[in-house]
Formats: C-alpha cells, sequence, structure tokens
C-alpha cells in the first residue's frame, strides 16, 4: 500500500473512537455547562488537569520505548513482558501512596473535604497507565480494529454512565411522579455532583483493563532486568518531556486556581476550562494522527524515502490543520451555544488554543528525528524549554489577564518549540519540508480569518455564509494546488 494512503488509513481507524468520543464527549460539556456552575466545572478542569500530569508520569515513556525496542530486539514478547511487569508494579504502588494520603492530598489540591476524589483518580490513573503498553502493543501489531474496538466501548461506557446520572438519574430524582424514582432514589445522590462524571471515568478505566486481558495474558510475564534498565534509559528522557510537554498543555488550568485567589479563581478555571474544549476538534485530529503516526515512521524509517514522506505528510498536516482552524472561527455564531452563557466570556480564547494546538501538531511531525535518531535528550531539552516559557509566562500574566495570559503563553510556547526542533531537527535529521507551501497555507487561513472580523453585516445567516464561503474557497485552493497526490491517497 502506499505509505501515505497507509498512513491516512490507520490515522481513520486509531481516529474513529477519538473522534467520536472526542465528539460525544463534546456534547456533554453542555450538559456539565449549563447544570454545574462555573466553579463547580472548575474544580473538574483542575481535577483532569492533575490526571493529566500523573497519567505522563505513570507511564514513563514505556509507549514510545516499546515501539523502539520492538524494531530493534529479536524477542519482541521479552520486550512486551518487561513494560508490562514495570508498569504493573508502579502503577499498583501508585494506587497504595494514593489512597494512604488520599485526605491531604485533597486539601493541597483544594479538593478539601473530598478524599474520596483522590481514591478515585489513584484508581483511573493506575488502570490507564497499566493498559497503556496492551494499547500500544495493539499499535505497534497493526491490530487498529481491535484499538478501536475497545476505546469505543470505554468511551461509549464513560458517556453512557454521564448521561445516566447526571441526565437520567437527576431528572427522574427532581420529578414527583417518575415510577423510576424509588429506584433512582437508591442510587442517585445529588450531593455527588460532579463525582459522577468522576465514578463514570472509573468504571470505564477498570472494565477498559478488563477488555484488555487476552492482550495481558497472551504472553508469560518475564522480566529482563538488563533489558528493563536500558529501556528506561531511554525512556526517562520521554518522561521528562512528557512532563514538561503536559505543563505546557495543562498547566494553566492548574495554576489558575491557586495565582487567582478564591472562588473566582475557580470559576476563571471553569470559563477557560469550557472554552479550551471548543478547540476539541484540532485536538482531536492531532491525538489519532499522533496515534498512528508514531508507529508509522517509526516502520517506514529505512525505506529509502522515508524523507520525501514525512514531508508530504507535514504538509497535508498543516492543510487539515487549517481547514479545521478555519471551520471553527467562522462558524463561531452558533458553535459558541455548545456552552452555557455564563462560560462564554472566554470564547476570545479559542482561536489563541486553535493556533497553538496546530503549531504543537507541527512539533509533534518534526518530533521524528530525535526519536529515530535516539536522541531522545533533545526532545527533553525542547519541551522543558517550552515548560520553562509556559511557566513564566502564566506566572507573570494570570495574575495580570486571567485565562487570557494563559491562553497566549500557550501560543508562544508552542511556536518556540517548533521553530527550536525544526532547526535542531535540519542539523541532526534534515527533512526537506515544502516551507513555502507551508507557510503560504498558514498566511491564507489566518488571512481569512481576520477578513471575517472585518466583513461583518447585521444578519447572523449572511455573516456564516460569507465565513463559509471563504472555507471552502480554501479547500478549493488546496485542491487545485495538491491534486495530484490527493489523488494518489485515494
Amino acid at each position: 500500500m502506499n505509505p501515505l494512503k497507509k498512513l491516512a488509513s490507520q490515522t481513520a481507524i486509531y481516529g474513529l473512537p477519538t473522534i467520536v468520543g472526542r465528539l460525544l464527549n463534546y456534547f456533554l460539556t453542555p450538559l456539565y455547562t449549563y447544570i454545574f456552575s462555573t466553579t463547580e466545572f472548575g474544580d473538574v478542569t483542575s481535577a483532569y488537569s492533575y490526571v493529566s500530569f500523573l497519567l505522563v508520569f505513570l507511564t514513563y515513556g514505556m509507549e514510545t520505548t516499546l515501539f523502539r525496542f520492538s524494531q530493534s530486539e529479536p524477542e519482541k514478547k521479552t520486550v512486551y513482558s518487561t513494560a508490562l511487569i514495570s508498569l504493573f508494579f508502579s502503577s499498583a504502588l501508585f494506587i497504595i501512596i494514593a489512597c494512604f494520603f488520599a485526605s491531604p492530598i485533597a486539601e493541597k489540591l483544594k479538593f478539601s473535604g473530598h478524599s474520596e476524589y483522590v481514591i478515585w483518580f489513584a484508581f483511573i490513573l493506575g488502570c490507564d497507565a497499566f493498559s497503556a503498553v496492551p494499547f500500544a502493543r495493539l499499535r505497534e501489531q497493526n491490530k487498529a480494529k481491535r484499538f478501536a474496538v475497545i476505546k469505543s466501548l470505554n468511551i461509549a461506557i464513560n458517556i453512557g454512565l454521564n448521561l445516566f446520572f447526571l441526565w437520567f438519574c437527576k431528572s427522574v430524582y427532581e420529578s414527583s411522579d417518575s415510577v423510576f424514582k424509588p429506584f433512582v432514589e437508591m442510587i442517585y445522590s445529588p450531593s455527588i455532583g460532579i463525582g459522577y462524571i468522576f465514578i463514570s471515568n472509573l468504571a470505564a478505566s477498570v472494565i477498559t483493563m478488563l477488555l484488555l486481558a487476552p492482550e495481558l495474558f497472551s504472553v508469560k510475564w518475564k522480566m529482563d532486568p538488563e533489558l528493563w534498565k536500558r529501556m528506561m534509559k531511554y525512556g526517562l528522557p520521554l518522561l521528562i518531556a512528557g512532563l514538561a510537554g503536559m505543563a505546557n498543555e495543562t498547566l494553566d488550568r492548574t495554576l489558575i486556581p491557586h495565582l487567582i485567589p478564591g472562588e473566582l479563581g475557580k470559576s476563571m478555571n471553569g470559563i477557560y476550562g469550557a472554552c479550551y474544549k471548543i478547540a476539541i476538534l484540532m485536538t482531536i485530529f492531532i491525538q489519532a494522527f499522533r496515534f498512528a503516526a508514531e508507529p508509522f515512521f517509526f516502520s517506514h524509517s529505512k525505506e529509502k524515502d522515508a524523507k520525501q514522506t514525512y514531508a508530504h505528510i507535514m504538509k497535508y498536516f498543516v492543510i487539515i490543520c487549517s481547514i479545521i482552524f478555519l471551520g471553527t472561527m467562522m462558524n463561531m455564531q452558533w458553535i459558541q451555544y455548545f456552552v452555557g452563557k455564563n462560560f462564554r466570556e472566554g470564547l476570545p480564547v479559542v482561536p489563541i488554543l486553535l493556533l497553538a494546538n496546530l503549531f504543537l501538531g507541527i512539533f509533534i511531525n518534526q518530533s521524528i528525528w530525535y526519536k529515530l535518531t535516539g536522541q531522545t535528550s533533545y526532545g527533553a531539552i525542547l519541551t522543558i524549554f517550552g515548560a520553562i516559557i509556559t511557566i513564566s509566562l502564566n506566572l507573570l500574566w494570570i495574575p495580570a489577564f486571567g485565562y487570557m495570559g494563559s491562553a497566549w503563553a500557550t501560543l508562544i510556547c508552542y511556536a518556540s518549540m517548533m521553530v527550536l526542533s525544526y532547526f535542531w531537527g535540519n542539523k541532526h535529521y534534515p527533512v526537506n519540508y515544502d516551507l513555502k507551501r507551508i507557510l503560504g497555507y498558514l498566511g491564507l487561513s489566518l488571512t481569512l480569518y481576520f477578513i471575517s472580523l472585518l466583513v461583518r453585516t447585521e444578519s447572523a445567516a449572511i455573516n456564516l455564509f460569507i465565513n463559509n464561503l471563504m472555507l471552502v474557497g480554501f479547500v478549493v485552493v488546496a485542491w487545485k494546488l495538491e491534486k495530484n497526490k490527493f489523488r494518489q491517497l485515494a
């Protein structure tokens, strides 16, 4: 199969559960933002920002390490079982420590009186971290369909339980004559509130781990200490890079409640977190692409036209991300209603965050140079550099500008990482990217967006028509310029 076509098809397969799940989660955002206050949703935003950090810490680069060592080691099963055993013990230790110190941890994280949140998330994180290696092996073996089925079930369970508790049970509990009320009163308590979001996640994570049982027990669990040391040596720089990268991605939502005191900080975090979700289509595509691209880049690296293929991938990636950027911003007049009225004051962050995530996607594409050459320490340096920018600018700008400061800090961080990675990559693993076309597509999408801000009428329908006409124009230009290559992918 044409390598670009193979990557496109695998991105679609890996991305299907991600896209569907994220979109369905996207449709849960109105549920959350219409029934919970900005302060309550701020707690949800904070909780998941902590989870993002901890999940990177608990997997400590083992997914990418598995891909790398499966390419070079003669005994793939030993690589897999060594990674499994390592994650099993580290995840179990984390759960024990978190449960033992649940109350003081809850106080430190500003979840006073809710130590159960810490316990629930300890098990969520333990299950998800342990499941990471079986999922990575499915990707490494190109078992995209099984990967997609299990991910889809995880999403379905999570979303289904959210709807069950927060919509069905809440509605029945508040009604006066529902036949389901006696049953609902036994299992539902309004005092749990946002806790039902976490309970739904916990159930999905546990069931997902059980569904991965064939992958967990398909090999003999055998630990190779020497191999483990080499894997850790390769993976630890990725852990540092991952933590720094997560700081770039979620630190703002961790810092806002701490830098802006009282209920105002939680409320602003809720507004920022809700509006951040409007940039979800960009995030979905990047995540789906990342799932497929990482094993593809490794498996294709020995082909003679590998660098040319990587250059083509980058260009098409930018085109798709530019379409997502324009599609979101040109339709903001109706997309804004996906968050409650009290949250819409944060909408100005959306174009900034979309562009920031586009730059992050370009950086992910560029990361092949240090992963393929084994120079993962450069990845750590790049993301630490980004983290320094993120931390510094957030500490300076959150007290002064609130969440707008966080959005601009994110954009500057990813733009800086992208530029520095390009110059370093050009030195160590040069790829002849079509910069003229890439910059041209980025420039055209931004120009059309700014035109849409200037050309506005009093009619929302006319505005939407003009905006989407410009979006179609962008697609037509891209098709005209790239149609020969596009046809090769068909």
